[in-house]
């Protein structure tokens, strides 16, 4: 079962990635590069036990849509995020290793059939990894776990404008997690494994010009499963229908520009999953920092 949900979720990407690879040029396109920095210095008479610490943030944020046809058109999606936090002992002055502090890999591909009706039926693919595992400091592992969703079903524009727009969409969608998991701690040895889930999905993205200097993103992700493939081992257990619970995962980010180069942005996450945690999961984030747009 695994091997089979894996490669229709392999051939579904395939089909879109070379769908959104042809056709006419780029109608809309978008690249910011964003570089916050904080630093804490004191001197070493400084008597109130205080340490020094940097941290930074940089990040890069594009995206691009595609006019394939008449009537098929694609958006592609974009984030990449990475930081660390580098503390100081307040006792020894000496540097800590830096702790890695944010660090995210999304990537989302969505084809729409625009049939001039109300709604439009529409082809996804998402991938959601990081560049490290921190996990377990003594053995690194890169891009781990990975998440590849693929979805298909139909879409609604709500509103569409030069700058905003407000879409909707809903269908099944196959879910596959493939995790690099530490087997040996002293061979150093791992093993690759995955498991795989799949159900209705819906997913709200908002994006808002709301000045010159003013912009609102939001994207409110559902997923309500209805199979996985681990569900078995789980029979008998206080955890054996944990999965069967809606996650949720809603971003909200207000950005505000200071300065030609300089924005002020604050972004809020609410997460729900209750195989990870009973309670939501709540993450807010306010910076200061250099954003340059290519275009």
């Amino acid at each position: 079962m695994k091997k089979k949900t894996a490669a229709a979720g392999t051939l579904l990407s395939i089909l879109i990635l070379f769908a959104t690879s042809q056709g006419e040029e780029t109608s809309q396109k978008y690249l910011n590069l964003d570089l916050i920095v904080t630093q804490n210095s004191y001197s070493d008479n400084w008597d109130g036990g205080e340490a020094s610490n940097v941290n930074w943030v940089a990040a890069v944020n594009s995206g691009f849509e595609k006019q394939l046809s008449e009537m098929i058109s694609s958006e592609t999606t974009i984030r990449l995020e990475f930081g660390q936090t580098h503390n100081q002992d307040p006792e020894t002055k000496k540097w800590a290793k830096p702790v890695k502090s944010t660090d995210l890999i999304d990537i989302e591909t969505v084809a729409r059939f625009n049939l001039l009706r109300w709604v439009d039926p529409y082809l996804s693919v998402w991938f959601v990894s990081q560049f490290l595992d921190a996990s377990y400091p003594a053995l690194k592992r890169y891009v781990n776990p990975k998440t590849i969703d693929e979805s298909a079903g139909i879409s609604r524009q709500f509103y569409k404008t030069e700058k905003s727009e407000i879409s909707s969409r809903l269908g099944p969608y196959l879910r596959q997690i493939i995790t690099e998991d530490i087997v040996d701690t002293t061979l150093r040895r791992t093993e690759i494994n995955s498991t795989n889930d799949g159900g209705i999905e819906s997913v709200t993205d908002v994006k808002l010009t709301l000045s010159d200097k003013i912009s609102y993103t939001s994207q409110l992700t559902l997923h309500k499963p209805l199979s996985f493939s681990e569900s078995g081992k789980l029979k008998g257990t206080s955890e054996e229908d944990y999965w069967k619970e809606v996650d949720v995962n809603w971003e909200n980010t207000v950005s505000a520009s200071v300065a030609r180069y300089v924005t002020v942005s604050l972004y809020i996450q609410l997460l729900y999953d209750k195989e990870i945690a009973k309670k939501g999961r709540f993450k807010e984030t306010l910076s200061l920092g250099l954003t340059y747009k290519l275009f």
